[in-house]
């Protein structure tokens, strides 16, 4: 499969997803609803960096909570780890639970790396803004763990 690259500007692909507590969620339905979805994707639950990651999200959700902006974390983990991650950490939003990866592959996250000479297929850590119209209004592939989450507020005018 090629790969997909997104740019700010584009449609973003719509998708229907099961988040941990097993039901289904619609991106065209909520932003039918007028808000808008910050769509970030991570490597593993409770992993350091994508720990930090979540708390970043979670320490700065009251700002998205009080915006039109819905937070929605994305990692191909199974619905059992999502959930004692959420538990573990306090987390307040979402999760959608990608197995097969195929929502990675929508957004161009889903990615060859290497790591000591081997080759694999994992997750690059990246977050999307998606506009209530449908539009990518922010995209960010390769972010760091700590503080995009700052600039992703900035850039986006919550506050």
């Amino acid at each position: 499969m090629a790969l997909t690259e997104l740019a700010a500007g584009d449609a973003a692909p719509d998708f229907e997803a099961r988040i941990t507590d097993g039901t289904t969620i619609r991106l065209s339905e909520i932003l039918a609803s007028g808000e808008g979805v910050i769509l970030y994707f991570y490597p593993r639950d409770d992993t350091p960096g994508c720990t930090t990651q979540a708390c970043d999200f979670r320490d700065g959700f009251g700002r998205f909570s009080g915006s039109s902006w819905r937070v929605i974390g994305v990692s191909t983990d199974s619905a059992e780890s999502h959930q004692k991650f959420i538990d573990k950490h306090d987390l307040p939003f979402e999760l959608i639970v990608d197995e097969g990866a195929d929502l990675h592959e929508a957004y161009g996250t889903w990615r060859e790396k290497s790591m000591y000479g081997k080759t694999y297929m994992g997750t690059l850590r990246s977050t999307f803004a998606i506009s209530s119209d449908g539009t990518l209004e922010w995209v960010e592939y390769g972010v760091r763990a700590k503080g995009h989450v700052d600039g992703l507020v900035e850039s986006l005018g919550v506050r």
